[in-house]
């Protein structure tokens, strides 16, 4: 009796624990697609401040790509659907764009 009553209270307790961790996951999501936003937006703020410098410029955009990576793989993670499609297309396409150009305009620098 007190072993069925024991498996019964561990079972309950698995139970609980399975939506209080999955709730866990959603709001870890939740926080960082805000974080990974406010990233995206810092980045392109960053970009439109680089000055005519070519230094500056390269560093800016290793930068960017850089953020870009981090933001995707945030996306990748906890978005689905359009919402997912557009936003990783998004950050991939600029990443891409950036790369190319950090590959042909900043050697040595």
């Amino acid at each position: 009796m007190r072993a069925l009553a024991f498996a019964l209270q561990a079972a309950a307790c698995l139970i609980a624990a399975g939506p209080a961790s999955a709730q866990q996951r959603d709001t870890a999501c939740a926080r960082d697609v805000l974080v990974a936003s406010s990233m995206q937006r810092q980045a392109i703020d960053q970009l439109e401040q680089a000055g005519s410098e070519a230094a500056d410029q390269c560093r800016v955009w290793r930068r960017h790509v850089e953020t870009m990576r981090r933001v995707a793989s945030v996306y990748g993670r906890c978005l689905s659907g359009a919402e997912r499609t557009e936003r990783l297309a998004q950050v991939q396409t600029s990443e891409k764009e950036f790369s190319g150009m950090v590959r042909s305009q900043c050697k040595g620098l």
